[in-house]
Order: C-alpha cells, then structure tokens, then sequence
C-alpha cells in the first residue's frame, strides 16, 4: 500500500438498495446556480425601463384637437378611419408612453371625457396630442 485510499479503490461501487438511481441531468441540476435574491432581476429590469414624460399642450392646439373632435362628431355615421397619439400613464413609475390607436369612433363621451373607438380602446380626451386621418384633408383647421 503506497496510497490513502488503495484499501478501498477495488471495491464494486455502492448502489443505494432504499434511493432511486440519479440521473445525470437531476445531479447536474444540484450544482446548478440559483437566484439568491428573488426578484432582483425583474427590479433591475423595471429601473431600466424608459418612460416619456407628458407634454402639455397650449391653447392652439388644444382648440385644432377640439375641432377635429369636433369633425369627427359631425360625421361619425361615415364612419372615417382616424389615428389619435395619446398619452398613457405607466402604472408603477413617473410618466408613461405614447400610444397611436388606429381605427374607427365609436363614440365621443364629452361627459366622461372619453373618445371610444370602435374596438373599445377608451382614450382619455384630456391625454391627446394628436388626430390624424383622410377626414381632415377637405377641411381646414384654422
């Protein structure tokens, strides 16, 4: 014997009579990294994420939205294609994002202060910065 271990490195290698054999993947997955810190990840994520601040609009182009708004009203049995950018507040952070919605009005709720488009989409009145459509290249908006 010249070895520590030469007394018992002939010996069959042991099998557990009471344990299930492992596979390679299940014993791999032992030694596998873990997420010390749950949900630092996703928080890092978050931070990272961009938002645009509000623009506040003047008077002038708060009244050419009203008039266009005001078009749309006029002939909304037509039914004309329009696009409306607006304002969507982030839910977990300061600002949000601009939003274009495509598409028909269903109808304008000038009490609830809601322009509804013929796919629900609820846009607040108060959070647009622009209409664009066909509609609005016969009539002038001065």
């Amino acid at each position: 014997m010249t070895g520590p271990y030469d007394d018992i490195i002939s010996l069959p290698h042991h099998v557990s009579a009471t344990r299930p054999h492992m596979t390679a993947g299940d014993r791999a997955a032992q030694f596998s990294p873990f997420a010390a810190l749950t949900g630092y990840d996703a928080a890092i994520k978050e931070t990272a994420r961009l938002t645009d601040k509000k623009l506040e609009l003047d008077e002038s182009m708060k009244d050419a939205l009203s008039r266009r708004l005001q078009i749309i009203a006029d002939r909304m049995k037509k039914r004309p294609e329009i696009s409306i950018t607006f304002f969507q507040p982030d839910m977990k952070k300061s600002g949000g994002a601009y939003v274009t919605a495509i598409g028909t009005v269903k109808k304008i709720d000038e009490y609830e202060r809601i322009v509804v488009m013929t796919d629900g989409t609820a846009i607040p009145i108060d959070e647009i910065i622009s209409i664009d459509g066909r509609i609005f290249e016969s009539v002038s908006d001065g």
